[in-house]
């Protein structure tokens, strides 16, 4: 197949027709899996990564991945392979939903086939130790190439059963953003634009904190008036923070912002949510995330968040004491306790001035 740019292709095709682009996805988890199903849904020619090759065969001939979707059969289009190189090269859009500890080695392993590409991340997460996001990653690994985020409120198995939702394309570059939203909206999966990827990626990530002290909150039997709290002073948080890290504020009162919050610290399928809950039982960290059986990145990100926002003076009390209780033996109380400390601020955050942090 000969080599045709992804700008090249979305530049030629008329605004209200589809593009038969060649999209990538790389990782089979629940939401890679959904991705990938929804771009073969619309006519995209699609693969989907993942590093089992005996998986990959299972998938392939039964056109259900029994470990993470086993409810849900696959678009018989769609392609799955183990095969990095296959998967990667002569592409249009590579899609990489791998958990942020191997996102770095992945981009790397990717970088010899890379020639036109564009990269979107889908990770909702944050490197340890390097405080990077992915965005950051792919421009220091593959400085050369577009890029953008993809991240909202978006829960695989209700993507899979078709309920509407809709997602937010974060790139600088408006060729990118078109291109995405060629492959994956339709018509029950909306997919809106911005250009704030930084705000729009810290908007994914730091909700994971709040899926964690909303799931460790509903093991206890909070009431609606605790669990609406915990929502907007996460959302004040969240905004005081990357606002420091210069994120557009009114980012966040979009999807990738308070809709995916709210998505997140309200559902059960939320995998942080799910952590926070068997914590909140008294279960070890240990215990929680061996029975969840997957990546919760709102773990890491407590960690990375708290250590990167005492370097910055920001003043984030759910996230220290979700440390304090996690790490450090702290009472579950002393979350609740941090809501109800310094009550002299304002409700609404960069409304009053000269407030104290």
């Amino acid at each position: 197949m000969s080599e045709v740019k992804f700008t090249d292709l979305v530049e030629a095709v008329p605004v209200d027709k589809k593009t038969a682009l060649r999209v990538t996805v790389l990782g089979g988890g629940s939401f890679g899996t959904a991705m990938a199903n929804l771009a073969a849904r619309n006519g995209c020619d699609t693969i989907l990564w993942i590093r089992d090759a005996d998986t990959a065969q299972e998938i392939n001939q039964t056109h259900i991945n029994k470990r993470y979707l086993p409810d849900f059969e696959l678009e018989h289009s769609l392609q799955i392979t183990a095969d990095l190189e296959y998967a990667a090269r002569d592409r249009d859009l590579i899609l990489v939903t791998i958990p942020s500890h191997s996102f770095r080695s992945v981009i790397q392993q990717i970088k010899p086939f890379i020639s036109a590409q564009a990269i979107i991340s889908l990770t909702k997460g944050i490197e340890a130790n390097t405080f990077s996001f992915m965005s950051e990653i792919i421009r220091e690994e593959l400085p050369e190439v577009p890029y953008g985020v993809l991240s909202g409120p978006n829960l695989a198995k209700e993507i899979m059963a078709g309920m509407p939702a809709g997602t937010v394309i974060a790139s600088h570059s408006e060729q990118v953003r078109y291109a995405v939203q060629q492959a994956l909206h339709s018509a029950l999966f909306r997919v809106f634009a911005s250009d704030d990827v930084h705000g729009v990626e810290l908007g994914g990530a730091l909700k994971n904190i709040y899926a964690v002290a909303m799931g460790m909150a509903a093991a206890h039997g909070i009431g609606e008036n605790t669990r609406s709290m915990i929502l907007t002073r996460a959302l004040a948080e969240m905004s005081r923070f990357a606002v420091k890290l210069g994120a557009n504020p009114l980012t966040f009162l979009g999807l990738s912002g308070v809709g995916d919050l709210f998505a997140t610290c309200n559902s059960p399928l939320s995998r942080n949510y799910q952590v926070g809950f068997a914590l909140g039982q008294g279960k070890s960290l240990q215990q929680a995330t061996e029975e969840l059986g997957q990546t919760a990145e709102g773990i890491n990100t407590i960690v990375q968040v708290r250590t990167r926002a005492k370097e910055l003076d920001v003043y984030m009390p759910i996230t220290n004491a979700l440390y304090e209780v996690i790490f450090e033996q702290a009472p579950p109380l002393s979350i609740a306790l941090s809501l109800m400390k310094n009550g002299h601020r304002s409700d609404v955050e960069f409304v009053l001035p000269h407030q104290h942090v």
